[in-house]
């Protein structure tokens, strides 16, 4: 028989309220993504017949560069939150738990930064 209240049970499993902007930046970047994701089915629709120069021309366009990036670093770091999200509920051994977010988090910091790199050279190539 317990003789423990509720809130003697909750107090020492970690504080409520750090979750709450990581709930926020979730569906921010899953708003944000629909009008990227849109313009990046857009882009990919008129680029299948496209050459590579006509592709570099149209990256170079500010508009688009900015876009492109845009997408990229959202959707990364949305699938991050949603990774982490997943870890933190399924994975059971506390040690495993934060070196897997870690992983994630570096992996999907380096993806972004890949991306980043990937887009300058090409609009760099075309000027």
């Amino acid at each position: 028989m317990e003789f423990q209240t509720p809130l003697a049970k909750a107090r020492g499993l970690g504080s409520a309220k750090s979750g709450t902007s990581h709930w926020w930046m979730q569906r921010v970047t899953a708003v944000a993504l629909v009008p990227l994701s849109f313009w990046l089915i857009l882009f990919i629709d008129q680029l299948f017949g496209a050459s590579f120069d006509e592709i570099k021309l149209w990256i170079i366009s500010p508009l688009n560069f900015t876009l492109l990036l845009a997408w990229a670093f959202t959707s990364f770091y949305h699938a991050a939150l949603g990774l982490q999200v997943v870890i933190e509920d399924y994975v059971n051994p506390d040690w495993l738990k934060i070196v897997m977010v870690w992983v994630v988090k570096l992996a999907f910091t380096g993806m972004a930064i890949a991306s980043l790199v990937l887009v300058i050279r090409i609009a760099i190539s075309a000027g």
